[in-house]
């Protein structure tokens, strides 16, 4: 739909792309249909949505990577189909047509690890894309059990778990080097004494450190504090309380490039060696163990009702929930899924994000 054709509401949600000069408008599922999202589109996607309304050939101008590119995202999304002589085909079904799903499996433990939430995920009975986007996202996650209630809950024992109190052993390494910065309910925040946060608008490189809570008590977070002070992170979160520990993305290093985050993630290896490793699911192994794995945040998806800045694993739990969903008359609608990641420039073999990621989130 052209944005000028848009309610004054929708166009203000949309207001931030009126200043992109190749922005036309919005494509939206008819009601009724399987939701992929609302999708803002340049004047390119426009035509040639246009030009398709009736079926034809493609046009001689769908030449670059880019646009055939473009244009496999939108069959893999139903918004266009294409005849295979028995039909028209889109979705799931254009997968193999695509070439895709061909691709070797490998990427170590975490890898596997996301791959086996995956098939968890298709399992469920979720019809909702957005419940189904949490269930991925926490998917790892220990319970909650009386004994990890005792030994976290309040905060006055997580503190004491993770010797951060005033003159523990975490405590001391941390005032050598960082600087504490105002918490949240889910996360206790750090800021390097010596390096300033980027400037916004870049890409936000992230290492998370995996451990499993029970390698965090004793010296063990004060071991990666020390470890951390060693690299170019420039910010460092802990989960905070039980549930904070339990996940298995419970401590995020940020850094300003990949270069910076791959020598930081070298230093942190030689000191954590033997650390027994959770593992995070959709992130890019480091090492061999699933202690240390990297991911890249994309921009905030300006003027997209409801789609404001996410984290790199809830951008892509969501679009894999979507996908799940579009695909369940498939028998196995995980794999479409990977595939259809696969179309938005993710490594899936590996989940390493690509350039394209942050070019086009």
């Amino acid at each position: 739909m052209l944005f000028d054709r848009l309610t004054l509401e929708e166009r203000g949600f949309l207001g931030a792309l009126q200043s992109d000069p190749t922005f036309y408008g919005v494509l939206r599922p008819r009601v009724g249909s399987e939701p992929l999202g609302v999708k803002s589109v340049d004047r390119d996607t426009a035509l040639l949505f246009l030009t398709l309304a009736e079926p034809k050939p493609l046009p001689q101008y769908v030449a670059s990577s880019d646009a055939q590119r473009e244009v496999a995202r939108l069959l893999a999304d139903g918004v266009l189909q294409v005849d295979v002589g028995a039909g028209f085909v889109s979705g799931a079904d254009v997968i193999a047509l695509l070439g895709l799903g061909t691709k070797k499996r490998g990427g170590g433990c975490i890898a596997s690890l996301s791959r086996d939430a995956l098939r968890y995920a298709q399992a469920l009975p979720i019809e909702e894309s957005w419940v189904l986007a949490d269930r991925i996202y926490a998917y790892n996650r220990l319970p909650l059990t009386p004994r990890w209630h005792r030994l976290l809950s309040p905060r006055a024992n997580h503190a004491s778990y993770l010797q951060i109190a005033e003159g523990a052993q975490a405590e001391k390494a941390l005032s050598r080097n960082w600087l504490a910065l105002s918490p949240s309910p889910s996360w206790l925040c750090w800021g390097a004494s010596s390096r300033r946060p980027p400037a916004a608008g870049g890409p936000t490189y992230k290492l998370y450190l995996s451990p499993k809570p029970e390698a965090l008590a004793g010296d063990g977070f004060a071991a990666i504090v020390s470890a951390l002070s060693l690299t170019r992170a420039f910010q460092f979160k802990v989960g905070a309380g039980a549930a904070g520990l339990l996940r298995p993305d419970k401590l995020v290093a940020y850094f300003w490039n990949f270069e910076a985050l791959a020598k930081g993630a070298s230093r942190i290896r030689e000191r954590l060696d033997g650390m027994p490793a959770h593992g995070v699911p959709f992130t890019a192994q480091v090492g061999g163990d699933g202690l240390l794995s990297w991911g890249l945040d994309p921009p905030p998806e300006p003027g997209l009702p409801g789609m404001g800045a996410d984290s790199w694993r809830l951008w892509l739990a969501r679009r894999l929930a979507r996908a799940i969903v579009s695909a369940r008359a498939t028998p196995e609608p995980w794999r479409f899924a990977v595939e259809r990641l696969r179309l938005e420039g993710v490594d899936t073999d590996t989940w390493a994000p690509g350039l394209l990621v942050f070019k086009e989130a």
